[in-house]
């Protein structure tokens, strides 16, 4: 297309056993936001490696700004105003904004001394470009994920930079801050700056998109003008497959509560919080950030134990102090950070199949029974659909999706009665969320009682039969979720 800044024209890269992208062609205008959609190996991350100099293509050929090239180093990318800022943002935890701000800079002109007073220039004028509002003598690791994302995107306009790519930018953001960063987005189209916005989020490519281009496999197999997308068709063009509307009703009759949770609280975090789960119950727990949502998680595990109220568990008054207690009782939790919290990434898949039921399987004098181990490992691999070919592989070596199945295979070993899940399709793509969501509500036919906390009020309210709405550390609505509606609730969190 004429007069294109991005234009990348039959690409294509393999690496050893993997044939990551197949003739890959698009193209960008200036101050266009172009998203960038695909499942979890679909190609994304090898098509900006190549974009911003990482990876050079097998073939193909890269246009920016007029210029061609059939590979790009990562200075001649830079020099051709390409930005990118991935999920982890690159900054420095343990340097004060101002030097985080000014360190490329700095290295870019070769300099030997620093001159305090020429870096917090540099800063003052990189804030201020996007009118962000920080204390430049904060050290980084002490601020929260949007702002750390703010200083990313600040420095990288220090340069004279033409298309930022922004690979998964709000994964770890809450509504709020979502909605910071799109306006951040259009400040930047106003100014002529093309971003390339890498995601897998429906909602976002429908609302911040100008076009998009679809990746499956290594292949375009979608792009055009967002506003003539629909959701339907952005599913199957990301998953090759078609997604039925679903919403959960519980179908176990007991009325008996396998947890009832009375007026339970912890010092300024949250008070008074009341309900009961019934086995064969999905209960949604939503809010903001700071609503109290995921305290309440962490303390129906133990890991921040309440300071008052009761909970019962069948009846009977338990006291749940530590996570040690919480399994005693029968109670597995999803943590939301899978890769820090949830799994050993380092670790077989196998071995975290098992990690919390390792003691049943061991025999006399603590050896490990590796026959019952397998059959272990065997069922849930089988029954999860965990997409391996050997579960002997590192953990690290599966997709989002399928890590989450993991963790929810280590908890399901342990013949749970109460599953908690705090997040529980947090940076998975639409059709492993799709899938997820279908083994939570057989779960739950089955007889388990789960509780979900999550502000994806889609996620919500097609999988809980009842929703609890959080705000400021108590519940300001107990809603029946067939009843509901996304406005509503949005009206009792904010």
């Amino acid at each position: 297309m004429a007069g294109s800044l991005l234009k990348v024209t039959d690409v294509d890269k393999s690496f050893v056993g993997v044939h990551a992208l197949k003739n890959v062609s698009f193209s960008m205008d200036p101050a266009e936001v172009h998203s960038l959609a695909g499942e979890n190996g679909s190609g994304k991350s090898t098509l900006i490696k190549i974009i911003s100099g990482v990876h050079a293509p097998d073939s193909g050929h890269i246009e920016l700004d007029g210029t061609g090239f059939d590979r790009l180093t990562p200075m001649q990318a830079i020099n051709h105003g390409v930005q990118v800022i991935y999920q982890d943002f690159s900054v420095f935890p343990n340097l004060t904004v101002m030097e985080n701000l000014a360190v490329n800079s700095e290295l870019a002109e070769h300099r030997k001394f620093v001159n305090r007073k020429r870096m917090r220039a540099i800063a003052e004028e990189a804030i201020s470009r996007i009118g962000f509002d920080v204390d430049l003598d904060e050290t980084v690791e002490s601020l929260s994920v949007a702002q750390k994302q703010m200083i990313a995107i600040s420095r990288a306009l220090i340069f004279n930079t033409k298309v930022i790519i922004m690979d998964e930018p709000t994964t770890a953001l809450t509504k709020k801050e979502v909605r910071t960063l799109f306006d951040t987005i259009l400040n930047l189209k106003e100014r002529g700056i093309a971003t390339l916005f890498v995601s897998h989020k429906l909602n976002e490519v429908f609302e911040i998109s100008d076009r998009f281009t679809i990746l499956r496999s290594g292949e375009v197999v979608a792009t055009g003008n967002a506003a003539e997308l629909t959701e339907e068709e952005f599913s199957f063009h990301m998953t090759g497959r078609k997604f039925a509307k679903r919403h959960f009703e519980p179908t176990i009759a007991s009325e008996t509560p396998v947890l009832e949770v009375r007026g339970i609280g912890r010092e300024q975090e949250f008070r008074d919080v009341s309900f009961s789960l019934r086995p064969g119950e999905i209960l949604g727990i939503t809010g903001l950030l700071d609503s109290g949502r995921a305290r309440v998680a962490l303390s129906l595990f133990g890991i921040a134990p309440i300071h008052s109220g009761q909970l019962l568990i069948r009846g009977q008054h338990v006291r749940i102090d530590s996570p040690e207690a919480a399994m005693r009782n029968r109670i597995g939790f999803v943590p939301e950070d899978r890769l820090t919290e949830g799994l050993f990434l380092p670790q077989s898949i196998a071995d975290n199949v098992v990690a919390a039921r390792i003691d049943s399987l061991t025999r006399r004098f603590g050896f490990l029974d590796e026959k019952k181990r397998s059959r272990e490992v065997e069922k849930w691999v089988r029954e999860l659909a965990i997409a391996t070919p050997d579960p002997a592989n590192a953990c690290h070596t599966l997709s989002g999706g399928n890590q989450q199945r993991v963790v929810l295979a280590k908890w399901l070993a342990r013949e749970l009665d109460i599953l908690v899940l705090n997040g529980p399709t947090v940076g998975v793509d639409i059709g492993s969320k799709y899938d997820i969501h279908g083994i939570l509500q057989e779960l739950a036919n089955q007889g388990l009682g789960l509780i979900i906390v999550s502000d994806d009020l889609p996620e919500v309210l097609e999988n809980c039969s009842r929703v609890l709405v959080m705000k400021g550390g108590s519940v300001v609505a107990d809603l029946d979720a067939g009843a509901t509606t996304e406005s509503e609730i949005l009206s009792y969190m904010l």
